[in-house]
């Protein structure tokens, strides 16, 4: 293989797992030992996140003698609270728990950053910028997880064709590079000329010169064509970020180009937004959602031969996590044994995803569904 990627033949193989889990096997299979379990997978890490990866972990287990329950992708969950629930034999899934782990942690950690991003913006265009910060054979994973998580639109062809929607972005600083200095102009004029209509023009102004002087060129170059100027690398340049972006918006008011939206990116992350969504008209953000930090989720056996068992620090017994109605606050939900009568007015958060090997769930349409999940829970979630 050209790329150091891992095959979907090896994974359903159960060859990206862990070596003591193969040794387990061996142990257990030379005894005679293969208990009936319960294993559940939870997080103790602090605050609200959103589920995502199900899907390749319905893959993964379909055709295993198992039965899973799991809350519905794009669920927003708390601390302690399992989020996916297996019942089986043990060798049945054994080897399976790192990928299993691997799908849920890394795709809830991108959309739980996506959607903490998209509350921040509200109404507010967020795009995301991000596969470049991650190996290419992750970008229609790391879309698709910006996307369920709230992101408006995805700029990685693959990621966008994958997820069935258009590929969105502007126009980079290479472009006016080539063209060559004091050529801006041109640059964006050939832009518009050659590129199809329905793409919103949305110049890049500050290659050369400083954000204000390249905004007033490239709106007198484009006039009622330019839908929005992009402000990048805020970073490397000296000086309050809000104060640019609020000199550039009255030097183009100024001059009668009100409806020439500000598009800001580089380094933008949930502050940046919360700071600057009362004056720009989008955000790209890339490294904050491509690089979010994972949601350390744990796989532990919490019941044997139907007896509740647990290593310290975990509680024993078979749960289901109840939540009322339109309340998505840490501490609301109940966490209740699943023999235990369900609590009045209050709906169970684990539902049927496989059952004895056999994908319950229908996944054909869960994208938008767990999208739309998401979208609606950012009203209410605290």
């Amino acid at each position: 293989m050209k790329f150091e990627i891992v095959s979907e033949e090896e994974i359903l193989e159960g060859k990206t797992t862990d070596v003591y889990f193969l040794r387990t096997e061996e142990v257990l299979k030379k005894k005679g030992v293969n208990p009936n379990v319960v294993a559940e997978v939870i997080t103790a890490r602090q605050g609200w996140a959103v589920l995502a990866g199900l899907e390749e972990v319905a893959h993964l287990l379909e055709g295993k003698n198992v039965d899973v329950y799991a809350m519905p992708e794009g669920t927003i969950f708390f601390p302690y609270e399992p989020v996916l629930r297996i019942e089986g034999r043990y060798l049945e899934f054994a080897r399976y728990e790192t990928p299993l782990l691997g799908f849920l942690c890394h795709e809830s950690g991108i959309a739980t950053k996506a959607a903490r991003i998209k509350r921040a913006a509200g109404d507010v265009p967020v795009i995301s910028f991000g596969t470049r910060r991650q190996h290419p054979a992750l970008a229609a994973m790391i879309e698709r997880c910006a996307y369920l998580g709230g992101m408006d639109g995805v700029s990685c062809i693959a990621g966008a064709e994958r997820i069935g929607i258009k590929a969105t972005g502007t126009m980079p600083h290479t472009l006016m590079i080539c063209f060559g200095e004091d050529r801006q102009k041109e640059a964006w004029k050939a832009f518009d000329e050659v590129i199809a209509k329905d793409v919103p023009r949305i110049c890049l102004c500050d290659t050369y010169y400083d954000e204000k002087k390249e905004s007033i060129m490239a709106a007198e170059a484009l006039g009622d064509s330019l839908r929005a100027v992009r402000l990048d690398t805020p970073t490397s340049r000296k000086g309050n970020f809000r104060r640019i972006i609020e000199e550039v918006r009255w030097e183009l008011d100024i001059r009668g180009y009100k409806n020439v939206g500000i598009f800001i990116s580089g380094g933008i992350d949930e502050e940046e937004v919360l700071a600057l969504r009362d004056i720009v008209a989008g955000f790209g953000v890339g490294t904050s959602v491509a690089n979010a930090r994972c949601i350390d989720f744990a796989l532990d056996i919490i019941e044997r031969e139907g007896e509740p068992c647990a290593k310290r620090g975990k509680r024993g017994g078979k749960k289901q996590v109840y939540r009322r109605k339109g309340v998505i606050e840490e501490g609301k939900d109940e966490i209740r044994l699943a023999t235990e009568a369900p609590p009045k007015d209050m709906e169970p958060l684990l539902k049927p995803m496989i059952l004895k090997g056999k994908i319950k769930e229908d996944f054909s349409f869960s994208l938008e569904e767990a999208r739309r999940r998401v979208l609606e829970q950012l009203k209410s979630v605290c």
